[in-house]
């Protein structure tokens, strides 16, 4: 006869697990987003968390100009059609690439020679003007995100599963999928490796790189923005300022798992999602907050190219 104490620890630590797997989901979304860039530039493109920011207002606005957000506070959100929610992601998704192509063309393009310490000094003040410049524009109160799911949970034996968890996860297990597939099967997922590899050489073989850092740029943008809006879905509470955390940790487990890797960009985000959830749930919050930054030192210690990433030796 198993003891019922140890029944409810398996309980609790399958649903610490299934609860860390989701917000793992989203870490692994964003941290494409910094893989893909640095794999071509070599640069950590730290407005990303911004674009994340940007990707749940362009949804949100678009809720509330349809009239699915309540004038009168406190009243509750109407449920948006599954076909006008569809048309409100990929418009913000084409809003949120359009805006990681102009950040590319106006601040990191014209640095593209400087070295490495000018684009990164860059990205951070571009970071920072999106930030305060959000809190111009959307306010610095928090806005009640609009009703895209109806909450309903399901139960697998004691495991609750919340469908926009669930949702979570099957959207970037798609996204991935097909990411991996466009890079490793077209021609500008070619070109993309191509200038990953040399770009110098890359342009000597007539691959425009202009355009294939613009489509980087986009791609990673447009999935950041997949992102915000799934996590508002699920916590649904936006603020300018809603990208700085997630953003870092997303940065984290792009290192962890090995920058310059989708995979490792995906193992990455789940380990850490999985580890704050477990550790959260068994001890304490505080200690969750932690974790990230745990294995950050843990990982550049013993294996500094991240768990899937390949060590690489510089000429010089």
């Amino acid at each position: 006869m198993v003891p019922v104490a140890s029944v409810d620890f398996t309980s609790q630590l399958l649903q610490y697990f299934a609860n860390g797997v989701a917000k793992g989901s989203t870490y692994a979304l964003m941290a494409v987003g910094y893989t893909l860039v640095y794999g071509v530039l070599q640069l950590i493109n730290f407005a990303h968390a911004e674009v994340y920011m940007l990707g749940s207002h362009f949804a949100y606005y678009q809720a509330k100009w349809g009239g699915y957000l309540p004038d009168e506070p406190g009243a509750k959100p109407e449920s948006v059609p599954i076909l006008l929610v569809g048309a409100f992601i990929a418009i913000a998704m084409l809003a949120c690439a359009a805006v990681g192509m102009l950040i590319e063309r106006v601040a990191y393009r014209p640095l593209r020679n400087a070295g490495r310490l000018a684009p990164l000094i860059t990205a951070i003040g571009v970071s920072l003007f999106l930030q305060y410049g959000g809190q111009v524009v959307f306010g610095t109160e928090p806005k009640l995100f609009p009703t895209f799911v109806e909450t309903e949970v399901f139960e697998i034996g004691s495991v609750k599963i919340p469908n926009t968890n669930l949702l979570i996860v099957v959207t970037t297990f798609v996204l991935m999928l097909g990411l991996t597939l466009f890079v490793s099967k077209t021609r500008p997922g070619a070109a993309m490796r191509a200038c990953s590899h040399d770009m110098r050489t890359a342009k000597l073989m007539g691959i425009n790189v202009n355009a294939t850092i613009s489509l980087t740029f986009a791609i990673g943008s447009a999935l950041a923005a997949v992102a915000g809006v799934l996590v508002a879905m699920d916590q649904p509470a936006i603020t300018p300022l809603m990208g700085v955390r997630i953003g870092l940790k997303a940065f984290v487990a792009a290192v962890v798992g090995g920058i310059g890797s989708i995979p490792g960009a995906a193992l990455g985000g789940l380990v850490l999602g999985v580890s704050e959830s477990v550790v959260g749930g068994l001890w304490d919050t505080n200690y969750a907050e932690a974790v990230a930054f745990v294995f950050l030192i843990v990982v550049l210690l013993l294996k500094p190219s991240g768990l899937l990433g390949k060590a690489t030796r510089e000429k010089v």
